[in-house]
């Protein structure tokens, strides 16, 4: 494998409990990682919504899983329920992204969509095709289980196409208690040469860990990457220009993707 990172840094804000495939990924290019992570996984402060969701399982007509998180955390509370994924058997089931499909098909969940597009129109037309047009959606049940605080696109224009949408709080992404703003701060401003995103969380917990709405000035020296549209389109609101963005929004394409952008840079020097 090349090794195109061999002296650059690269500063990932995944968190801690998810970062360990990323890191290999980048150290095989040859990169010095230092994991900084800006969000914590944790349990909602309440299942109730989310177990009489699955408690009716059999009144949905649609199950959409955004993430990782959100296909481990229901799959986790189902088994909490002695529920077998067989019980799934009847609802289709849209993943937003290869790595949300990935999760499901290694727990032997089936998946009936992916859509070639993980932002909230890129969904709905997918979704809209599959049924067979925007006014079968009306017709449609959908369970969604998320963040507790999420982009709320998706559902809105769902809603207002007539289709039920039961979001319920599958897991909660907080910025971590340990977190370092003085080392995240010198890093940023010294030795890093690209700070990675994952998530949409990830931008917003460090803009507010800056206490600011514009992290141009933060990161204007580090080439800033992100795992897909979602997340780029929320650093952009932040207003950073990002200047990596991998084709699939996967760990391994990610890592590979600021390899070329650091190999590309060598060459033009």
């Amino acid at each position: 494998m090349n090794q195109s990172l061999l002296g650059r840094t690269v500063v990932i804000t995944r968190a801690a409990s998810q970062s360990a495939d990323f890191i290999r990924a980048l150290e095989r290019y040859g990169a010095q990682v230092i994991s900084c992570p800006t969000i914590e996984i944790k349990e909602p402060e309440t299942y109730e919504r989310l177990d009489e969701a699955i408690d009716h399982l059999y009144g949905y007509d649609w199950l959409i899983l955004t993430s990782v998180n959100a296909v481990e955390f229901f799959l986790k509370r189902l088994a909490h329920h002695h529920k077998d994924v067989s019980e799934l058997d009847d609802v289709r089931v849209c993943a937003i992204g290869l790595a949300t499909a990935d999760k499901l098909h290694d727990a032997h969940v089936h998946v009936d969509l992916v859509p070639a597009e993980s932002r909230s129109e890129g969904v709905f037309d997918a979704l809209a095709e599959f049924v067979g047009g925007t006014e079968k959606l009306s017709t449609l049940n959908v369970l969604l289980p998320r963040a507790a605080v999420a982009r709320d696109e998706l559902p809105k224009s769902l809603e207002e196409a007539g289709t039920r949408v039961d979001i319920v709080t599958a897991y909660r992404t907080v910025i971590p208690d340990n977190i370092d703003r003085g080392r995240l701060s010198a890093m940023l401003a010294g030795s890093a040469d690209c700070i990675a995103f994952t998530s949409s969380s990830t931008v917003k917990n460090l803009a507010q860990l800056f206490d600011t709405h514009d992290l141009s000035g933060v990161l204007k020296d580090v080439a800033v990457a992100c795992i897909g549209e979602v997340t780029a389109s929320t650093a952009a609101e932040y207003g950073m220009t990002v200047q990596i963005q991998p084709a699939q929004a996967t760990i391994e394409d990610m890592a590979r993707a600021i390899a070329v952008y650091f190999a590309s840079m060598s060459d033009k020097l």
